[in-house]
């Protein structure tokens, strides 16, 4: 395999082959629309030369189907908080395999993994389980309407994702098929700016049902400040706030940036990163606001909140229990933490040696850090960015931009990824000067909402 300089007793990989990929990519099209069951996993979200499928994956690590090993920046969109395949994690989830899965009636486990999350974030009381983040996002806004009797649902406008549902979805490029009516009840506002939404509720006196926001993304953000000026703004004009964790949850703080920062939402909605990677989503919330999707107010009017087949897994649940326990037993934040500050300093170095700061900025947070690529004007480029993530896949890094600590990241993965990106920045500064086509094989990638194909 042909490599590059010696990097500290580590050898740089430069080159993979793609015979099964291509395979791969050639019929996928015809049988998934879109060719995964995610967007952002989707082929116009990489460059030519990338793995089209994993075979599998074991720590901070995964492989092709061509048998290309790769660190992985990503770790299954946010999901994998500790580790591809991770045993402490599977030995509880095949004890529940054989135990059966799915039932007529509720799993025992469903009240064990209630209690224990609960106890996770003590301003909430109830909780609802679900197999995916937009059940739940959902669900927290009908809630929020039937409790307020209001229609309106605001969010931030420059977050990227809350939901497939037409409520998020028909504020974004993506609208076709969303109706016009649908559209008119969400309302959008800049995060973290508590002006913005004021004079929200300025215009919409009366008629907003909820606030829904991620808590936080900038490192030099006030969230706190925010989040608890926010939900008071919200509460004293009738409406509900939702803290949506499923990002910063399990990663941010245990469980999240709602119990970090000392808040108290009305409701949270939990996911990616609670289970290991296991297909296991919550909603949490206080009793006043949770119980009006119960049984148990009989002549009271009922609300269908989520209800998934699926939802009480039993391995799905033993995944998230197993998850918690590894995290309090072995500080997972603290190691994830300390690893994002050792990557996001020795990024801004390497940038900085290769004369980039007007051309790669690092933002985001320890536990959550994103690359913003320029060209030579000074604007953000897909381009540049498409060739970022082609040199770094050269050098056996599957990088879309982000990064995501989870448990199995050593210190030594740490520098292997900040290495590869150094000798990533080396093509950059070429690029910018003799352009970048000469660099680049095969198209940019797109943005997932976009109004064109």
């Amino acid at each position: 395999m042909p490599e590059t300089k010696a990097t500290k007793n580590q050898s740089i990989k430069m080159e993979n082959k793609y015979k099964n990929s291509d395979a791969y990519r050639a019929v996928i099209h015809d049988l998934i629309p879109g060719g995964a069951h995610t967007y952002s996993k989707g082929d116009d979200q990489f460059p030519q030369l990338a793995p089209a499928a994993i075979s599998h994956g074991k720590g901070a690590y995964v492989w092709d189907i061509d048998g290309n090993k790769f660190l992985d920046c990503s770790m299954g969109l946010t999901s994998v908080s500790l580790g591809h395949a991770y045993e402490p994690v599977l030995e509880k989830v095949k004890e529940e395999l054989y135990k059966g899965v799915n039932f007529q009636r509720p799993s025992y486990i469903e009240k064990e993994m209630a209690e224990a999350f609960l106890a996770l974030i003590p301003c909430h009381d109830m909780i609802k389980f679900a197999k995916n983040g937009s059940s739940v996002t959902t669900a927290a806004v009908k809630l929020a309407r039937a409790y307020t009797g209001r229609d309106l649902v605001a969010f931030p406008g420059d977050h990227p994702f809350y939901s497939v549902d037409d409520w998020f979805i028909g504020k974004t490029a993506c609208d076709r098929g969303v109706p016009e009516k649908t559209k008119e009840l969400s309302l959008t506002f800049k995060s973290y700016d508590i002006e913005s939404l004021k004079a929200l509720f300025e215009k919409y006196p009366n008629q907003i049902a909820c606030i829904i926001t991620e808590p936080e993304k900038e490192d030099d953000q006030p969230q706190g400040k925010y989040l608890k000026e926010a939900i008071e703004l919200a509460h004293k004009n009738g409406a509900l706030f939702i803290i949506d964790e499923m990002i910063s949850g399990f990663k941010s703080a245990l469980p999240g940036s709602t119990t970090k920062y000392k808040v108290e939402p009305d409701m949270c909605t939990w996911g990616k990163g609670i289970a290991n990677g296991f297909s296991f989503c919550a909603l949490t919330g206080k009793k006043a606001v949770m119980e009006l999707g119960g049984i148990r107010k009989t002549g009271e009017e009922k609300v269908f909140l989520a209800s998934t087949t699926h939802g009480g897994e039993t391995h799905a649940l033993a995944a998230g229990l197993a998850t918690i326990a590894e995290f309090k037993k072995h500080n997972v934040i603290a190691h994830n933490h300390k690893l994002g500050d050792l990557l996001m300093s020795g990024l801004k170095k390497a940038i900085a040696e290769k004369g980039l700061e007007k051309n790669i900025h690092i933002g985001g947070t320890n536990w959550f850090s994103y690359a913003l690529f320029k060209d030579e004007k000074g604007s953000v480029s897909l381009v540049f960015r498409t060739l970022v993530q082609q040199e770094m896949i050269r050098r056996g890094v599957l990088y879309q931009g982000a990064f995501v600590p989870c448990f199995s990241h050593s210190e030594e993965d740490i520098k292997y990824f900040i290495n590869a990106f150094a000798e990533s920045c080396e093509v950059y500064q070429q690029a910018l000067q003799n352009g970048v086509d000469k660099y680049l094989i095969g198209p940019e990638t797109k943005p997932v909402f976009r109004k064109h194909l």
